[in-house]
Parts: structure tokens; sequence; C-alpha cells
């Protein structure tokens, strides 16, 4: 299973609840559910919810888990303060105007003393899809700044989460969107040569040896940063700020 987020840099334990804010077809709630956690996914994407909802829940009635999907807003998120252990919201900052907003409610939903990890694209990894073309930032959808890591720092910060740990993931799927921006992004997938990549990649998801040829390419030029974010055990201390 394809995961940006590592559970175990997480901390994710068995029984624990756990958030996926923006979680799409919910590989992350897959992932978070098989490592034994109660699992509520939230997404705008009706389509995305549609698709993945059901087997979810299915897989939750299995292991005798809770395991949902919702259709809500990240910066209206419908719990109350501190339902969460864990917290995980993967590219998706990139897509809103006010992500400090979106990280004041994440902090909000996260228990004192949980956890809570955060994904964006690289830097790096944007600029250079910038540079093939303008269809990566112009499509309806798409990223509309560009993040260094340290000011997504300041952002949770801001919010009372204190960044503990940063990871790397996906260097395989830089080429991909490279592949993607120089073809064109509306008329990407008529390309043999991407669909081609695209086999590759979903090889690459069940072997040991690509995953760790990617693990040391996520040194080199990965596609996204990770940061892995505490909130304080008291509430009211915000002593992270700044």
């Amino acid at each position: 299973m394809l995961l940006t987020v590592d559970l175990e840099r997480l901390r994710l334990r068995p029984g624990e609840r756990l958030l996926d804010a923006g979680c799409g077809e919910g590989r992350h709630c897959f992932g978070a559910l098989e490592g034994g956690a109660r699992v509520v996914g939230l997404d705008l994407d009706a389509d995305a919810l549609r698709a993945a909802a059901g087997a979810l829940r299915a897989h939750g009635d299995r292991v005798g888990r809770l395991a949902a999907m919702i259709r809500g807003d990240t910066f209206h998120l419908p719990f109350r303060d501190g339902t969460f252990q864990k917290v995980i919201c993967s590219e998706v900052m990139e897509h809103v105007h006010d992500y400090r907003a979106a990280a004041a409610e994440l902090a909000r939903v996260t228990a004192p003393g949980g956890m809570v990890a955060v994904t964006i694209p690289t830097a790096s990894s944007e600029h250079l899809y910038l540079r093939l073309g303008d269809d990566y930032f112009e499509s309806p959808g798409g990223h509309i700044r560009i993040f260094q890591p340290r000011e997504l720092a300041r952002g949770l910060a801001g919010a009372g989460l204190r960044t503990v740990g940063v990871g790397f993931a996906h260097a395989l799927h830089t080429p991909y969107w490279v592949l993607r921006s120089l073809m064109g992004l509306p008329r990407a997938d008529e390309s043999r040569l991407v669909r081609l990549y695209r086999h590759l990649l979903i090889r690459a998801a069940g072997s040991r040896a690509m995953a760790r040829l990617e693990w040391l390419l996520n040194f080199v030029f990965p596609k996204s940063v990770i940061l892995y974010a505490e909130k304080s055990p008291d509430p009211g201390d915000r002593s992270s700020d700044g």
C-alpha cells in the first residue's frame, strides 16, 4: 500500500482514533485500520468517497473497528475538540488559501499529547514542474502555492503543533510528474510513455527492491515532504510558537 505518512513515525497505536483530513480514496485510512486504529476519513470529493467508503466500512466490520468516510471541509471539521489521538493531512495544504486556518482546525481536533502528520510536495519538485509547463498550477483544483517546509512548520507552530520530525517520500513519482508536465496535463494520459511509467509505479508498489531504491532516491529528489508534529499535553501551552 502506497503511503506517504510513516505510521510508525506517527506513533500510531492499536485502538487510537485517527482522522485522515483530505483522505481522497483513503489509502491512509486503510493503512491505519490495518495498524489497529479506529479511522475516520474526510474529504470534499464525493466521487472519491463513493469509490472507497463502502470497502473501508466493510473492512472495519471484518476487524471490528470503526472505519468511516464522510464528506466535509478541513476548515470546519465536524468533530469536538481533542477527538483524535492522531491526525493525517496529506497533500492538501498546497491547495488551500489559508493553510494556517486549516492547521488550527487540525490542532483543535487533536487530543493533547497527540500527533499530526502533514505532507506537502517538495519545493524543488514543484519548481521543476513549473518550469516544464503552467498546466500543473493552472488546472482546476491545482496547487496554488509552493511551500518551503519551514513555512509550514511555522504555520503548525502557530496552531500549537511542534514539529518533531521530517520525512521524505515518493521519489519515483517525481519523474512521473515530469513526464506528465512535459506532455501537458490535460493530454498526459494519451501518452504511451506516461502509461508505461504508471505501470512501472504500480509494479514498484509491491516490490521490496524498488521500495529500497526509492528510499535511497528520497534523499536526492523526493516528491513529498512530511512534517510530524506534536500537540502539547497541556492544551494551554504554546511554547513551541515562534
